[in-house]
This record gives structure tokens, C-alpha cells and sequence, in this order.
């Protein structure tokens, strides 16, 4: 007989107690504890049993560093540019990577596609579509140039045995809260069963050097559902996000074993499917046929892609006795924080007016160099004077109103540069290693807050 023992985990951080409490002292989360059976000693020892009888229990032995062999690892190239830029240059083998978004968000449809794009043998395991679901959707989307395969179970063992007698090049398990081991008696989707799914998958992937695509659900926080060790377990953790207002997608890396943790690819979702946003500054821009207060253009960067966004900024006379200040897709405390470096250093009053902050496109940005752009908007909007559509900014604004230097400050002029913008302002200490010879575009450099006003505002 197997030894059953009983704990309580916390379905947010994965803390374990003997017994239910309300509030998790790991995390501070109330109410997140839930009761799970952990099957001991021989379920144990009969799964250990199943993998040797499998043969997917080789022996492994210590081996010295300097024999180790570095730079063979050939990364499996996807037909979808964005998503090879966001895993750092391709699907590495054996690696497992898990993509979590909002339910509809097209987690699903991102990995049909690159799926069907791929040439090569696709295992696509699916606990929530059916077979006939899966096909309306491949039939939208375009032609399928790999063998792809659609397996509807959630049965880890089944599913690992078809996987041996397949020997896919890609595995895409759609979802991991679907999936239940028969080594753990709990329902799917808790955390017992999470934590012992995704050891298997890993566990299997390092083996065979199969890549596994890992589709999570996200809580309504916005983090991943099930605890926090599903996301220590995988390689990669890819986040896809974006708004139903919206028709794009955005693809960001939370984590990369395997490269830069600062990449972002962009989507377009359309009826055939996602079309991939080579351009961002199309989406970030918006079209208007003439020159509108309050609003200037930052030239930005996310990871080594540099882009241009506009900032939006609409300041009035506050209506009730306390003003109102809103952001949308910028810090508001960083808001606040420019617009008392405005009243401080450069004199002007923004104490009795509403000050409202949109950044164009839907996006979120945490740029720093983005700074002199949303001042620019500000006193723009304050004093209705509008700013042409051929100037952008890129600086850091400090709390003594200097405009700081800025990283990768030469990306970001060749951007504005290509698209055709007259001029780009930037701090007079970023020009190090900068010849203007080599831009149609002009660059003005200034060091203060108040440099800026009176050359745009006065």
C-alpha cells in the first residue's frame, strides 16, 4: 500500500503547511491555501519503475568543465520572425518553455501557426479543443507545410508514450492546467498536479532534447496561474498580452535561459490569423493630418529594437477642488514626479488642472528616455502650443531639471532618421562618439529643462 500524506499549498507561491492557515506567510496572499494528496514511497518507485521500462532513464555522470563542448546546440529557426527574436535566435532542443495571456488573447493561435509553418514532425496535445475545433482553426489560419499531429489527452503517461513512438521535433502542450499525472491523486490544475505534470514534461524533454511548448493561464492579477515554481521549472516564460480594444498582440520575455530577457515582438491579430509587426512605429504612431497640442514622440527601445511612440498629454482646469492625474501605460508616480520638477525648475503651474496621460498604441512603456517627450506633451498641452509632427526626444529627465544621457542613443537617431523626422532632441552629454555628418536628420542638444522651453514655447 502507498503511504498517502496530506498538506496544504499555496496555490500562488507554492508554500506547503500541515495544516490550512489564512494568510500565506510566504507571499502574504489570504484564502490561497487548498488541501492536496501527495502519494509517497511505492507510487514513487512504480513511476521510477515506468521510466526505466520505457527507457527514458539513462545514467548520467559527472563531467569536467573544461570538457565540456560549447557552441554545437543548432537552434530549430520558426517561419515567425517575432518569436525567433523573442526565444534569442530559435527554438533551442530540449528546452521547455511555457507562454501564458489572458484567455482569447491567441496563445492558442500563435502556436497553431508557427506549427503549421514549420517543416518537420508536431506533436500537438490539446485538453481543451477537440480535434474538429483544432482543424476550423488550422483551416483559417493557411496550409500546413509540417506533419502535424493533434493528440486530445491529458493522461501525462499516454502522452509521453505516444511522444517516444512519434519522436517529434516539437511538442506544444495546450494547456499545462489541463494535464493530471496518475502518480498524484488531486484534480487537474492544482498545485500538486502542476508541479508533477511540468516535472515530467521537463524530465522528458532533457532526455529525448525535445522542445516543449508549455500554454499557461493567468490569474486575474495577471500573473500565471499555479505557483510560482512552474515558472523556475521551465527555460523560457514568454508573456502574451495586449487589450481587446486593440488589434495588437504583444510578445514580451519574463525569462530566457537561453537569451536576452529584454526582447518584445509585436502581432497584428487578424481573421487568417497574427500577422508579425516588422515596423512597430506604424502601430505606435498615430495619423493625423495636422499639427494637435499635447502631443511629441519619443524614440524608445525595447531590448535591441528601437521604435518610436507617441505620448499623448491633456492638461486642464481642474473642475472639483482636488485635480485628477491618470496615466495610461506610464507610471504615475514617475508622473507626478515630472510634473514637479516642471513647477520647480521651469515655473510653471500645473497644481489647479487635471493632467491626463495616454501613451499611443496600447503599450506600456518603462523607458526612461521617454522622459523629455512626455514633458514636451505636458507644457505642450498647458500652453496649446503644438509641437510638429518632424521633431522627437529621447532623454531622461533628472529632479534637478537636467536632461540626462540615455543608452543606445544612436539606434535611436537612426530610427527617427528613417522615418523621416526633421529633428531629434537630445542631452548635450549623449553626444559622445556621435558624428551628425553621417544623419539628414538634426540633432539639438540641451542640457536643462528650461534649454527646451524657451527654443519650442517661447
Amino acid at each position: 500500500m502507498s503511504k498517502i500524506k496530506k498538506i496544504f499549498a499555496c496555490t500562488s507561491c507554492g508554500a506547503t503547511s500541515p495544516k490550512w492557515i489564512g494568510k500565506c506567510p510566504s507571499c502574504d496572499s489570504w484564502n490561497t491555501y487548498q488541501e492536496e494528496v501527495i502519494v509517497k514511497d511505492n507510487a514513487r518507485e512504480s513511476k521510477k519503475k515506468a521510466w526505466k521500462a520505457n527507457g527514458s532513464n539513462q545514467e548520467v555522470h559527472p563531467i569536467a568543465l573544461n570538457e565540456i563542448v560549447s557552441g554545437n546546440t543548432t537552434r530549430l529557426i520558426t517561419p515567425d520572425q517575432e518569436l525567433n527574436r523573442v526565444l534569442g535566435g530559435g527554438i533551442v532542443p530540449g528546452s521547455l518553455v511555457l507562454i501564458g495571456g489572458q484567455p482569447g488573447i491567441g496563445k492558442s493561435t500563435l502556436l497553431l501557426q508557427v506549427t503549421l509553418g514549420l517543416k518537420g514532425k508536431i506533436l500537438y496535445v490539446s485538453g481543451e479543443e477537440s480535434e474538429e475545433q483544432i482543424k476550423m482553426r488550422a483551416d483559417r489560419i493557411g496550409t500546413a507545410l509540417s506533419e502535424c499531429y493533434i493528440y486530445t489527452e491529458t493522461n501525462t503517461i499516454k502522452i509521453l508514450k505516444e511522444a517516444q513512438k512519434l519522436e517529434p521535433d516539437l511538442i506544444i502542450i495546450d494547456s499545462i492546467q489541463t494535464l493530471s499525472s496518475p502518480h498524484i491523486e488531486s484534480t487537474p490544475g492544482s498545485v500538486s498536479q502542476i508541479r508533477e505534470c511540468a516535472g515530467e514534461l521537463q524530465r522528458f524533454a532533457k532526455e529525448s532534447s525535445t522542445p516543449i511548448f508549455i500554454i499557461g493561464h493567468i490569474t486575474k492579477e495577471g500573473s500565471i496561474a499555479g505557483p510560482k515554481l512552474l515558472e523556475h521549472i521551465v527555460d523560457t516564460v514568454l508573456q502574451f498580452e495586449g487589450d481587446r480594444n486593440y488589434t495588437y498582440r504583444i510578445l514580451r520575455t519574463m525569462k530566457n535561459r537561453f537569451g536576452s530577457t529584454d526582447e518584445l515582438g509585436i502581432y497584428e491579430m487578424q481573421s487568417e490569423g497574427l500577422r508579425e509587426v516588422s515596423n512597430p512605429s506604424e502601430i505606435l504612431l498615430s495619423q493625423k493630418d495636422e499639427d494637435l497640442s499635447g502631443s511629441a514622440v519619443a524614440a524608445t527601445m525595447e531590448g535591441m529594437r528601437s521604435m518610436l511612440i507617441e505620448s499623448q498629454a491633456l492638461v486642464s482646469t481642474a473642475v472639483y477642488g482636488t485635480p485628477q492625474r491618470s496615466a495610461t501605460g506610464f507610471d504615475l508616480r514617475r508622473l507626478s514626479m515630472l510634473l514637479a520638477v516642471l513647477e520647480k525648475r521651469v515655473g510653471l503651474q500645473f497644481g489647479q488642472n487635471d493632467v491626463f496621460l495616454n501613451i499611443a498604441g496600447g503599450i506600456k512603456v518603462v523607458d526612461p528616455a521617454i522622459d523629455l517627450a512626455i514633458v514636451s506633451a505636458l507644457i505642450s498641452s498647458l500652453e496649446d502650443v503644438a509641437i510638429t509632427n518632424d521633431i522627437c526626444f529621447a532623454g531622461e529627465v533628472g529632479l534637478s531639471g537636467e536632461i540626462r544621457s540615455v543608452n543606445r542613443i544612436e539606434q535611436r537617431i537612426q530610427e527617427a532618421d528613417r522615418l523621416g523626422f526633421k529633428q531629434i532632441f537630445i542631452s548635450k552629454f549623449n553626444t559622445k562618439g556621435i558624428d551628425p555628418k553621417r544623419y539628414s536628420i538634426e540633432i539639438k542638444t540641451i542640457g536643462k529643462l528650461t534649454e527646451l522651453y524657451q527654443y519650442l514655447f517661447v
